[in-house]
């Protein structure tokens, strides 16, 4: 059938409608009326008009009142081919005005309910770039359909944030300054017309006060879209630097507002937040509960950078809550971040930690602190981004984040978290690092004011951890070098400092135990390990002479197919590091014997 013949057939068919165009007749001509084959005429009609360009004799065939029953019941299948026509031609003014005019007279005549799922499926079907094109195309049209609605107006408003929520969570999040102003995928701008689509239902709640069934419902809905909006995509947004105007940025534009709908429903962000985690649930519904334990965590998480580090909606947060409260609180939302791989979302906990810690002062957080999980758990996480993150400048962020950590503590709180991280890092740099911390903490101790914590049978009970080789004579000396040479140098500063005859520390009362626990095991283990590594060089050196490759084993590891001339600076390297160890270790062994012998000839005189 041509073109000609189907829309003659579909005229003919309106033209039969106004012919019998009486009250009685059109109350009986209902979308129950119309047969299966019709919906296809319609639409197949309606579709070729678009296609061939027949746009204003379609405009004219809606636009009259005689035919709104057929329009009304049939419309809403030329919601597609309007759309699809209006991405084809995108440059192309005025049929895009034509277009737009047609799509506005079918969201007015056409049934609603059939109209909000075509609606919804349009918006499900495109991929890439195509979902925010078709999202910014229907937004408008989506909230007035749904508007037009008499019954079930939250279900209706709920499906439709979650296929747009559903949508926008595909879009990849823009990172950097460049790439959230050139929004190549057109998050930030769906984002902003998210939020005036959204406008109205949140007004809508505000207005309807008394509570009905209905109006429960819609702010629930409402809040189901908050959460999952704070996890995606806000949870893996970056922001621009808070120096700049904020209303340059999109994404930090998007977070303002969803906290404000947050508030306007009955749900500010401290009753958020404060009530996370708790026994008693803020929500009303099971479905929330349930929420909950999926991924409430997140967006929780989330919701507390935006508000304690982002600063929005601070003004709102009690002035009388003490710091350390606070960052009790937010401690279960940083290991929440900190968990995470994404180095977007891990950075936050350590912005959301850093923010919390520099409120505190130093020496004050108390050591009861630790006995709260998360307190002994995110120093843990802080280790694994000091090690593990292939981002140094995040690298270095755990590690000055860490050192925060460690002087606000109290005396008691950083010998318990000392105690822990020695156990639990399996990591020489991390523990050399803890060791030093160690060192400066004794320091201060002998300097100022004595604490048990780091003198006397506390300090030797700490000293059993760091004084010692993991393996015996065993041990991996290049793998552990760090960990060996901070311990040797702690070790140094105490039988400098601490005179047998004072003995504050405890250290002389423990020398023996420590000469067989780690001197002489060190002693072994350095003479084992060069042994070792000479006889690699020798036999590299003769490899190099047939210029051929082979293999190496450094630090119980094989490196296959190195050069030779790369295989012997490695080897010269270890070398050069267990001479480095033998000479600190004869240093300490000098001062024990110079300090005992000097003590003995004290006792004789």
């Amino acid at each position: 059938m041509s073109l000609e013949e189907i829309i003659f057939t579909l005229l003919m068919r309106i033209l039969i409608i106004d012919f019998f165009g009486t009250v009685d007749f059109k109350q009986i001509l209902e979308e129950q009326d119309f047969k299966e084959e019709d919906f296809g005429l319609f639409q197949l009609a309606g579709q070729r008009c678009i296609d061939e360009g027949h746009i204003d004799q379609l405009l004219e065939i809606i636009q009259n009142e005689k035919n709104k029953v057929i329009v009304k019941n049939m419309g809403w299948n030329l919601v597609g081919p309007v759309v699809r026509s209006l991405l084809r031609n995108e440059k192309e003014d005025d049929k895009r005005k034509c277009h737009f005019l047609l799509l506005d007279l079918l969201v007015k005549l056409c049934n609603p309910k059939e109209l909000l799922l075509g609606l919804l499926e349009l918006i499900e079907e495109p991929s890439g770039k195509q979902i925010s094109q078709i999202i910014l195309l229907l937004l408008q049209p989506l909230q007035t359909v749904i508007q037009k609605l008499r019954n079930n107006k939250a279900y209706s408003v709920g499906l439709a944030l979650s296929t747009l929520w559903s949508q926008l969570s595909l879009l990849p999040v823009p990172y950097s300054k460049e790439q959230i102003q050139a929004d190549d995928y057109g998050l930030c701008q769906c984002c902003k017309a998210l939020i005036e689509f959204t406008k109205p239902f949140v007004e809508y709640v505000i207005d309807n006060k008394e509570n009905s069934m209905e109006n429960e419902k819609l702010k629930d809905e409402i809040l189901k879209f908050c959460l999952k909006s704070l996890k995606c995509p806000l949870l893996t947004a970056q922001f621009l630097e808070q120096s700049e105007e904020a209303g340059d940025d999109p994404l930090k534009c998007f977070a303002s507002e969803i906290i404000g709908f947050l508030s306007a429903i009955g749900y500010p962000f401290p009753k958020m937040i404060f009530n996370h985690g708790r026994k008693k649930k803020i929500w009303d519904y099971l479905e929330f509960e349930e929420e909950e334990d999926k991924q409430l965590s997140d967006s929780m998480a989330s919701l507390a950078y935006l508000v304690f580090v982002q600063g929005i909606s601070i003004d709102q947060l009690p002035m009388v809550l003490s710091p350390s409260y606070l960052l009790q609180f937010n401690m279960g939302h940083i290991e929440v971040l900190l968990q995470r791989t994404e180095e977007s979302v891990f950075s936050k906990g350590l912005d959301l930690l850093e923010n919390g810690l520099l409120r505190i002062e130093d020496n004050s957080l108390l050591h009861q602190y630790l006995e709260i999980k998360s307190f002994l758990t995110v120093p843990q996480g802080l280790v694994k981004v000091m090690t593990l993150c292939p981002i140094e400048t995040l690298r270095k962020k755990g590690l000055a984040v860490l050192q925060l950590y460690i002087n606000k503590l109290d005396p008691q709180g950083k010998y318990t978290l000392f105690r822990c991280l020695l156990s639990t890092s399996n990591h020489s740099g991390v523990e050399a690092f803890i060791i030093q911390n160690i060192k400066n903490q004794i320091d201060i101790s002998l300097k100022k004011t004595q604490n048990k914590w780091f003198t006397g049978p506390q300090l030797i009970s700490l000293l059993d951890l760091v004084l010692v080789l993991p393996e015996g004579a065993e041990t991996d000396l290049l793998q552990n070098s760090d960990r060996i040479m901070a311990s040797l140098n702690l070790l140094r500063y105490l039988v400098i400092k601490d005179n047998e005859k004072d003995n504050q520390t405890g250290l002389w009362t423990e020398l023996e135990k420590i000469e067989n626990n780690f001197l002489k095991p060190l002693h072994t283990g350095l003479n084992m390990s060069k042994a070792h590594y000479e006889a690699e060089i020798k036999n590299s050196q003769e490899v190099q002479k047939s210029k051929d490759h082979c293999s190496l084993n450094v630090g119980r590891e094989e490196i296959p197919n190195m050069p030779p001339e790369m295989q012997l600076k490695v080897l010269h390297s270890a070398l050069f590091t267990f001479d480095l160890i033998e000479s600190v270790l004869a240093r300490v062994e000098e001062l024990i014997e110079t300090k005992t012998k000097s003590t003995s000839e004290e006792n004789m005189g």
